[in-house]
């Protein structure tokens, strides 16, 4: 059964051009301002998501904090995804620190 790992701010940007990003934050925080090609993943598109993403390839789930990620990293691993990460800080903190890898709404 594969697991998710917590995964510095600092740490992520290797590999973030590599990954998949993924935002659980409400639509209109989404909407407001995220990481730039962060997907907006919810209730309503997370089975097309499992369907259709190359499991093989990493994912970051980004939250507002790092908390609520931790929870939907390790669902994710559940269902097949290899290389799974919560963001530690969440969007606050990757805002606060990489405004310019942001797109705003």
């Amino acid at each position: 059964m594969s697991t998710y790992s917590c995964i510095d701010i600092n740490d992520a940007l290797p590999i973030i051009e590599n990954a998949v990003v993924v935002d659980i934050r409400d639509a209109a925080s989404f909407q407001s301002s995220h990481m730039n090609s962060a997907i907006n993943l919810n209730n309503d598109n997370v089975q097309a998501f499992i369907a259709s993403t190359n499991k093989s390839v990493p994912v970051i789930v980004c939250c507002y904090h790092g908390n609520s990620s931790k929870g939907a990293a390790e669902f994710l691993a559940s269902q097949g995804f290899e290389e799974v990460y919560s963001l530690n800080g969440g969007f606050s903190q990757w805002s606060a620190m990489y405004p310019d890898q942001c797109e705003q709404g």
